[in-house]
């Protein structure tokens, strides 16, 4: 199943969110709630179940290791990137290099984005939305093509 939908939640003193029911019930058991926490792109946070880690890193080794810019790709999201656990009320605590990355303060949007979640300041969300040229129609119709 997919993540989808989206909720603001609190991050605690400790850098611990809560993940939403509904994103937590599209876990399949594989993931044994554990996920894969790592850098995203445009300024926010990548949380992987980690059946689906495993689907990523098997397409990283396929790359070539001969190729700088690889290197320095695996580099970067490997650096970031450490195993979260659902605690027993449902959150995962953030790692404070990704809480600083992301700009998070007191509240974190979650977003369901398909395989992953993704979560951000929700300021730093707004601003990128603000952003984007192109409205969701044109979007859609050169992406959905």
């Amino acid at each position: 199943m997919a993540f989808k939908g989206q909720a603001e939640y609190s991050v605690d003193s400790k850098g611990r969110v809560a993940i939403p029911a509904k994103m937590r019930k599209s876990l399949s058991p594989a993931a044994n709630e554990t996920f894969t926490i790592t850098r995203g792109f445009e300024d926010c946070i990548f949380l992987y179940p980690m059946d689906e880690w495993a689907d990523i890193e098997e397409e990283i080794d396929e790359l070539s290791m001969y190729d700088r810019e690889v290197r320095n790709f695996v580099r970067l999201i490997m650096r970031w990137a450490s195993e979260v656990s659902l605690d027993g009320q449902g959150r995962i605590s953030i790692p404070n290099p990704l809480i600083d990355f992301a700009g998070l303060d007191d509240s974190a949007l979650i977003l369901g984005a398909f395989d992953h979640i993704e979560i951000w300041d929700p300021a730093q969300f707004d601003g990128y939305l603000n952003e984007q040229s192109d409205d969701y129609e044109t979007l859609a119709e050169s992406v959905m093509r």
